[in-house]
């Protein structure tokens, strides 16, 4: 039997939980291709990228997060700490100020 969007899904989750994101981003990417606009699979890969320092693809990640969702706080402290993460703090800023805003005044 064919394993289902969910079940690659979990699999990639598994990886990741289990202190694998290398693993987890080779298992989700084809999943986000597949499914573009899926913004579970897109943070959870996004999440694998960065912690694997794959850092210009977090990045490419979490930009289409804040694309599907401008108002989603989580994808915009994301984007920054990915990009404060490659000394891009200018880059960083409106973002970091974007979820503060959006969080009641938080900054991380």
């Amino acid at each position: 039997m064919a394993e289902t969007s969910y079940d690659t899904f979990a699999r990639g989750r598994r990886f990741f939980n289990l202190g694998d994101p290398i693993g987890a981003a080779r298992v989700l990417a084809p999943l986000a291709e597949a499914e573009p606009n899926s913004r579970s699979v897109l943070e959870l890969l996004g999440r694998s990228y960065f912690h694997s320092a794959q850092l210009a693809k977090a990045e490419e990640t979490f930009r289409r997060l804040v694309e599907l969702d401008p108002c989603d706080a989580w994808a915009h402290i994301a984007l920054a700490r990915t990009l404060e993460r490659q000394n891009r703090e200018s880059e960083a800023a409106p973002h970091r100020r974007m979820h503060g805003v959006m969080s009641g005044g938080s900054l991380d």
